[in-house]
């Protein structure tokens, strides 16, 4: 500061010496010149001497004054008023982080860059409308609106934009190059014809969201605003990842210092900061395997006739999720068509995130597992369990305390044993296990272990926003209508998967526990946040890919899961509800459910969520994955059933899509002669389950023709 101003004061003295120096100069040569004149006028009194220079002295005091005032007092506002009228500073975007593929999930390949988004440069057209003479502005806007694609609005408003007083006006955004190099064939010309300054009209660099893949993934990516925030100049995301991470999309604005000059280039100038890029996010979804399941979805969806469908796979020991697939999709490079129109809206969302319904007969392991701790329980106090997964249980009669109207099945079974029951999904039977937990260990003791075991209740914490954590009852907790939300009739309800409402990301979640040996994992969508600086060094911010299972929760013991998984076996094989989700070649374990939908309050008695959720290999699984349609269709077809049933539409998804997921992953077979009839590869001693689904339903026959 001190050596700013000694300079200006020696600048000061400077100019005054020199304005000094003139001013006595000029007075000499005129006084030489006047001599002979001078000489013969009257001689001036002392008095108009003093005044004349007294005069003089003044004038020039204020002069100094306000050299004074001008250079050092007001120096720093007058030097901002001259840069502003010759300089001006641009920002220089930066780009934004990406979404990349997780390619790692093919052991042994190399590793590869596969971006779900990308930034694009593009370019923003401005004008500088006081440097163009107002005869040449009508044919200057008139060239532009013929050389460039704009919508019929940009064209109305450009013209006006040339008669405001401003030194920078925007005209078009988002050109590409070539559109950026056909205005300067045409501008530069012109500008040079009728001297009009070349930096008139101005490019300035941007990037755009650009999305290799199209739809893929839309609803989970998302997008940003074509209008950045005037404030910050900050991107303004609509949704996804794109808001649940934008702190670290986020990058900084560079900025340059230009010169107003028609010599001047608009795209050179003085750096004055270098901008800094965002952090790019390494997904867990696989590009490939996210194909397939939408490709899959699609055609499921619109077999079935259904309003829309989803699907969740997941990685059930370290809790990556490998494919999030919605139907119909969302396109973010179009998300202004999807927010403006009521009938698309509801394609925003991540529905196996957001929405939470009643999730029906895919609960029923739960159960099973529940009722098999209960028996753990009960035996360390000494006591007798609530029952034997083989013995030999009355599932006639329907009739429970607190239920008005008794639970029926879709077929009487006369008796069942624990796998039987799973096999044929009986709500009956489920109800009466929970009846003898609820007797034994009380109502707390089955609420607290059905949603400690498999997370039910509570968020999944997956890195989205809007996750629903679902409904589960709670006792003594009344609805706003004043009525309790837990009942006399409650257990019997929420055994079969009703009166409790989950996500599918929690039932993804809870079917990983049987899948990796007990463990609740906490699902995730990335693997790592990296941040790269400007010279190229990067900087790991998160890191999950050294999550451990051991380090989770465990939640359930290998003898209890075994016994489950057996029973859950059953359920694709010959005499279950879901025989066309045999995935061939491979040993898998799953669940149906076709749950009523409940509108206006009152269960529909057409309208279903059908669902399938299961896990292949059975040993060593490679994904757990959950198939769900929203209304499929209501009917009936001869020889196949009821069409909007979990196990006749959304069944054959499943194996679709583990089938040429199994393959594209490289996952051996674990079942060589698992295969259909006919197949020469099939051989009914050595499949897996078969003769075992033979033995059963013979036992099922035994117990349940005569009657």
């Amino acid at each position: 500061m001190q050596t700013n101003l000694f300079s200006q004061l020696k600048a000061l003295i400077t100019s005054t010496a020199a304005f000094l120096f003139v001013a006595s100069r000029n007075f000499f040569k005129f006084y030489q010149g006047n001599q002979k004149q001078l000489t013969k006028a009257p001689k001036p009194s002392f008095g108009r001497i003093a005044g004349l220079f007294f005069g003089i002295f003044v004038l020039f005091c204020l002069l100094i004054y306000q050299f004074f005032n001008i250079q050092i007092i007001e120096g720093e506002k007058w030097t901002k008023v001259a840069r502003k009228q010759h300089f001006f500073i641009i920002h220089d975007p930066f780009l934004r982080g990406r979404f990349i593929s997780n390619t790692d999930i093919k052991k042994g390949h190399p590793h590869t860059i596969q971006s779900f988004v990308t930034d694009i440069q593009k370019f923003h057209l401005y004008v500088d409308p006081e440097s163009i003479p107002d005869a040449h502005k009508n044919a200057i806007s008139s060239n532009l609106v013929a050389l460039l694609d704009l919508s019929l609005d940009e064209k109305q408003k450009m013209r006006s934009q040339f008669d405001r007083k401003s030194r920078s006006r925007k005209l078009a955004m988002w050109l590409d190059h070539d559109e950026r190099d056909a205005v300067f064939k045409w501008w530069l010309p012109y500008a040079k014809k009728y001297k009009i300054p070349r930096n008139a009209l101005f490019f300035l660099n941007d990037y755009q969201r650009s999305y290799p893949f199209g739809k893929l993934l839309g609803q989970v990516l998302h997008t940003i605003q074509n209008n950045k925030d005037e404030t910050t100049k900050q991107a303004v995301p609509t949704g996804g990842l794109e808001l649940y991470f934008n702190k670290y999309l986020q990058g900084k604005q560079g900025k340059r210092r230009l010169m107003r000059s028609p010599r001047n280039s608009f795209e050179t100038g003085e750096v004055l900061s270098l901008p800094e890029n965002g952090a790019d996010i390494y997904l867990t979804i696989n590009h490939c395997l996210q194909a397939i399941a939408e490709e899959e979805i699609e055609k499921g969806v619109k077999k079935a006739k259904a309003k829309s469908g989803w699907a969740v796979m997941m990685d059930p020991r370290s809790g990556e999720i490998l494919v999030l697939a919605q139907y119909p999709g969302f396109s973010p490079s179009d998300y202004s068509l999807y927010f403006s129109n009521p009938k698309l809206i509801d394609d925003t969302r991540i529905k196996a995130a957001t929405d939470a319904f009643e999730p029906g007969s895919v609960l029923k392991p739960f159960t099973l597992a529940v009722a098999l701790k209960a028996n753990e329980a009960l035996q360390k106090e000494g006591k007798k369990p609530i029952f034997s997964p083989e013995a030999k249980i009355a599932t006639s009669n329907g009739r429970f305390k607190g239920r008005p109207k008794p639970l029926s099945d879709t077929h009487i079974h006369y008796f069942l044993n624990m796998e039987m029951a799973l096999q044929k999904s009986t709500n009956i039977y489920m109800a009466r296990l929970v009846e003898s937990i609820v007797n034994t260990l009380g109502i707390e003791w089955y609420r607290d272990n059905l949603c400690k075991t498999f997370g039910l209740g509570t968020k999944t914490g997956l890195e989205l926003p809007g996750e629903s954590c679902g409904i589960v009852p709670t006792p003594g907790k009344k609805h706003a209508n004043g009525t309790f939300e837990w009942s006399a009739s409650t257990p019997y309800s929420t055994a079969i998967g009703h009166n409790i409402q989950t996500t599918s990301l929690q039932l993804v979640r809870a079917y990983a526990v049987f899948a990796n040996g007990g463990y609740l994992v906490k699902p995730t969508l990335v693997r790592k946040i990296v941040k790269t600086s400007q010279d190229n060094v990067q900087t790991v911010i998160v890191d999950n890919t050294q999550r451990s299972l051991e380090a989770q929760e465990r939640v359930l013991d290998p003898e209890t899961i075994n016994t489950v998984i057996r029973a859950m076996k059953y359920v694709t094989k010959p005499g279950g509800t879901a025989p066309r989700a045999n995935v061939w070649g491979y040993t898998e374990a799953g669940k149906t459910a076709t749950a009523n939908k409940i509108i206006s309050g009152k269960y529909s008695p057409t309208q279903y969520y059908a669902s399938f959720v299961g896990f292949t290999p059975i040993t060593n699984p490679a994904f757990v994955l959950l198939v769900t349609l929203d209304e499929p269709e209501y009917g009936f077809l001869p020889g196949i059933g009821k069409t909007h049933h979990g196990g006749n539409c959304a069944a054959p998804i499943f194996k679709e899509i583990a089938t040429r997921s199994l393959a594209y992953l490289g996952v051996p077979s674990d079942d060589p002669h698992g295969y259909p009839n006919g197949d020469p590869r099939f051989d009914a001693d050595k499949a897996d389950w078969i003769l075992e689904s033979r033995k059963l339903q013979e036992k099922y026959d035994s117990w349940n023709k005569s009657k």
